[in-house]
C-alpha cells in the first residue's frame, strides 16, 4: 500500500530540557499531525536527536513556509536540522567497477519501486555493465581511471553528479580510492559497500586478510565515505559464521550475499532521513 504523502524533520541539537515539547508544540500549532516519532539522548555527548514524520496534507502551508516558521526555534535550540518531502525522490548515482551482485541488487529493487528513486546514471572505470544498465534505460558512463587520469576522472564524476542534480553517490563495490577533494565535497552524501566488518580488515583484499587471521565471523559495512580510508561513520553492518574449512573463494562467495543486502539495507535508512551523523558515529532511526 502507498503511504500518503509526509514530511520528516531531523534534527540534533545539545541536549536541554524542553526540545520535545517546542517541537511538537509548534507542529500541533499548526495543526500537524505526527506519523512516527524517534528520540535519542547521548548522555556522554550531551546530544539530542529526533525525527518525526508529518503528514503533509494537515500542513496549511507549503514546506518553503515550514522551514521559514521552524527556523526561530531551531536557532533558539543550537539545531542542526533539515526537513524533507517524501514525493520528492532521492536521485542516486550509482559508481561501480567489475563486480556486479551490488549494482544488479539495487537496480532490482529500484525497478520493483522497492527502493522508490531515480538513478539518473551509472558511472563505472570499466564498460563492462554498460549494456545491462543502458537495458534499464539508464544512462552509462565509462570513466577510465589511472595514475595519470584520476585527478581528470574524479572532477568528471563531479561533473556528472552536479550536471545530473544527484543527491547520493553510491559506491556499489567501485574499487577505487575517491580524492580527498571528492570526499570533502558531499560529507554525508556518499555511501560505501565494504566487503568487512569494520574497523577491521580496512583496504584492499579484506576477505585473504580474515583467512589469514583465522577469523569465525566475516561481514560488510555500509559507511559514509571521508577522506581517510573506510574510516567514516558507519551505518548499518551485518555478518555470517565460518568455519576453518572455509576457503577465501567461500568467503567471497558468502560475502556477496552480506554486501548487497547490507547496502540496501543502510541505503533505505539514509534515504529515508533515519541516520543522524554526529562526528564519526551515528544514530540510525530504524
Amino acid at each position: 500500500m502507498h503511504r500518503e504523502r509526509f514530511y520528516t524533520l531531523s534534527a540534533s541539537c545539545p541536549d536541554q530540557v524542553g526540545i520535545i515539547a517546542r517541537v511538537t508544540g509548534f507542529i500541533s500549532g499548526l495543526g500537524g499531525w505526527v506519523l512516527e516519532s524517534s528520540f535519542h539522548a547521548d548522555a556522554l555527548d550531551g546530544r539530542y536527536f529526533m525525527r518525526i514524520e508529518i503528514k503533509a496534507a494537515s500542513i496549511p502551508f507549503a514546506l518553503a513556509e515550514f522551514r521559514e516558521r521552524f527556523r526561530p526555534i531551531a536557532d533558539s535550540l543550537q539545531m542542526d536540522w533539515k526537513i524533507s518531502d517524501s514525493a520528492v525522490k532521492k536521485r542516486l548515482v550509482v559508481l561501480v567497477s567489475k563486480q556486479e551482485h551490488c549494482l544488479y541488487d539495487l537496480l532490482a529493487r529500484w525497478q520493483s519501486k522497492e527502493l522508490d528513486i531515480e538513478i539518473p546514471c551509472v558511472i563505472s572505470n570499466h564498460d563492462t555493465f554498460r549494456g545491462f544498465v543502458e537495458w534499464h534505460g539508464i544512462p552509462f558512463h565509462h570513466l577510465p581511471v589511472t595514475n595519470e587520469c584520476k585527478p581528470a576522472a574524479y572532477a568528471e564524476i563531479r561533473r556528472i553528479f552536479e550536471e545530473v542534480r544527484g543527491d547520493t553517490l553510491v559506491l556499489a563495490r567501485y574499487m577505487q580510492i575517491l580524492s580527498p577533494t571528492l570526499c570533502a565535497a558531499y560529507p554525508g552524501r556518499i555511501i560505501n559497500i565494504h566487503h568487512s566488518f569494520l574497523p577491521s580488515f580496512v583496504g584492499a583484499k579484506p576477505y585473504h586478510q580474515a583467512y589469514q587471521r583465522g577469523v569465525k565471523l566475516i561481514g560488510a559495512t555500509c559507511h559514509y565515505v571521508t577522506e581517510e580510508l573506510d574510516q567514516g561513520p558507519i551505518i548499518e553492518q551485518d555478518v555470517i559464521r565460518i568455519d576453518h574449512s572455509d576457503s577465501v573463494e567461500d568467503m567471497v562467495r558468502y560475502g556477496k550475499d552480506i554486501e548487497k543486502t547490507v547496502l540496501a539495507r543502510g541505503l533505505r535508512y539514509h534515504l529515508e532521513d533515519r541516520v543522524l551523523v554526529h562526528g564519526n558515529k551515528t544514530v540510525v532511526f530504524r
